[in-house]
């Protein structure tokens, strides 16, 4: 036996059975999932009323209880990453279709998930501290944000979509296609390698449209960490708490997103990067994962939680 056939049979084994493990987890997983929720559930609300104990403390002048907020909040928003949420859908799906660098494929999802904490932030300084809006209505905005913020995933969905039936049409030739394609090199001098190559092909707009689909729909729990630090007079702790709880979903978001991108270029390359057929196959990929937002968008949009005339804090576990 060759040494190109033996490292293709070892290659094949080794996919074979990471697929089994893949697929034993999945089932395992979809097996325990009801429990896997509630756990998730409960568990980030013994949490929430510990940060709520915490910021009591810190009312107090227990100064020790901010040492423990921002480790309770950094081990929220780790806990909060692990649970189901809309960000790890849109990170996963959109990493699993477009090929992007391992650069972009930290940062897009990071600030995505520090702007989740800033528009918790904003929600709270516009309509409680701004407009002093009573528990029942600011109930009734977040229920409007999260509205919105469906309808901005499924937008976004919809631009990949268009954007992978755009790259399917022909282009057409010009004569600067015609021309021979220059080889760059240190030495060139044109000035279109390096740096500027990265900032020209980069698809900006999908990018951005990423980080704002995740970072649109505030955390329900930094919301009320907010409202109820605004109520003590310690709002500045409650801020601090809020970034914090972004940091940790942030570091366990961009974990997932390096794995996403990891699975993908492995795919990539062993179906051959080469191959005529992945040029018709990419971009009806990307279709297929536009279509999957919209579908989760949709079931975004129709469970949100409905509007509480005492306020958001019950549910929350407060």
């Amino acid at each position: 036996m060759s040494t190109q056939r033996l490292a293709r049979n070892l290659r094949l084994s080794g996919i074979g059975g990471f697929m089994v493990i893949s697929l034993l987890a999945v089932i395992t997983l979809h097996a325990h999932w009801p429990a896997f929720i509630q756990w998730c559930l409960s568990t980030q609300i013994t949490l929430h009323r510990y940060l709520v104990m915490y910021l009591l403390q810190l009312n107090n002048h227990q100064y020790s209880g901010g040492l423990w907020l921002l480790t309770g909040a950094f081990m929220y928003g780790v806990l909060h990453a692990i649970g189901p949420g809309h960000g790890k859908f849109i990170v996963t799906t959109y990493l699993s279709t477009n090929k992007e660098s391992q650069l972009a494929a930290r940062v897009v999802p990071f600030l995505g998930s520090l702007m989740q904490g800033v528009s918790a932030i904003l929600f709270v300084f516009i309509l409680a501290v701004g407009l002093n809006l009573a528990s029942g209505d600011l109930s009734e905005s977040r229920w409007y944000v999260e509205k919105i913020s469906a309808v901005l995933i499924g937008a976004f969905g919809a631009f990949v979509i268009y954007q992978a039936l755009k790259s399917l049409q022909p282009r057409k030739l010009t004569i600067k296609s015609l021309t021979p394609v220059h080889q760059h090199n240190a030495d060139c001098g044109c000035g279109h390698h390096g740096v500027g190559v990265d900032l020209t092909q980069a698809d900006w707009k999908t990018r951005l449209g990423v980080i704002l689909a995740i970072g649109a729909r505030p955390c329900s729990g930094a919301i009320m960490i907010l409202l109820f630090s605004n109520a003590l007079g310690i709002v500045s702790w409650g801020i601090a708490a809020v970034m914090t709880m972004s940091f940790g979903t942030a570091l366990s978001i961009m974990g997932l997103s390096l794995a996403v991108r990891y699975a993908r270029n492995r795919t990539v390359a062993f179906f051959g990067a080469d191959n005529s057929q992945l040029h018709w196959l990419v971009p009806l990929v990307k279709v297929a994962g536009g279509v999957i937002l919209i579908l989760f968008a949709t079931v975004l949009f129709l469970t949100v939680i409905p509007i509480s005339a005492n306020g958001d804090f019950i549910a929350a576990g407060c």
